[in-house]
């Protein structure tokens, strides 16, 4: 029986960490969701995972790669350092409030898809981050949003979705 995976959208800064710092590294943990719908998504994600790499606050913002979850969530170490702009105070490792993954690259796009493109495409009107207001940095996507996208970014990578 074929596994099935989810899908979602995952946004970053390119200039804090974008698909090219995690294609040079391979793999990374995704640190400093401090949004509970968010971090309610991230312990919602299995092993293989599809994530689609979204660079957030560019010029423009984006879909620049695929990536794929390779850790379940664990608690996020950033929120127990009082030297990091994640840290929280009320949160303790015996209760910890917020969470991570792991992702590790897959690819980069041959063709970045902006925001723009995204919201004029009919066949996406229904995606989450094109919605007026979404804001949040971790949003599932639908498999038939995740084929299309995948198409119209030229991705070489062949997901079975």
């Amino acid at each position: 029986m074929a596994t099935q995976h989810n899908y979602w959208l995952m946004k970053s800064e390119p200039d804090v960490f974008g698909i090219d710092d995690l294609e040079r590294k391979g793999q990374e943990h995704w640190d400093g969701v401090r949004n509970y719908r968010a971090r309610n998504f991230m312990r919602e994600m299995a092993l293989g995972d599809w994530v689609l790499f979204y660079h957030s606050n560019a010029k423009p913002p984006g879909l620049a790669g695929l990536a794929k979850v390779c850790r379940l969530a664990y608690p996020d170490h950033t929120q127990f350092d009082p030297s990091s702009k994640y840290h929280d105070p009320k949160s303790t490792p015996d209760n910890p409030r917020w969470d991570m993954v792991d992702v590790e690259f897959v690819e980069k796009f041959p063709r970045f898809v902006s925001l723009e493109m995204l919201k004029s495409d009919p066949d996406l009107a229904d995606m989450w981050v094109v919605r007026r207001g979404m804001r949040l940095s971790i949003q599932p996507v639908e498999r038939a949003h995740f084929k299309h996208v995948l198409q119209l970014c030229g991705a070489k990578t062949r997901t079975r979705a």
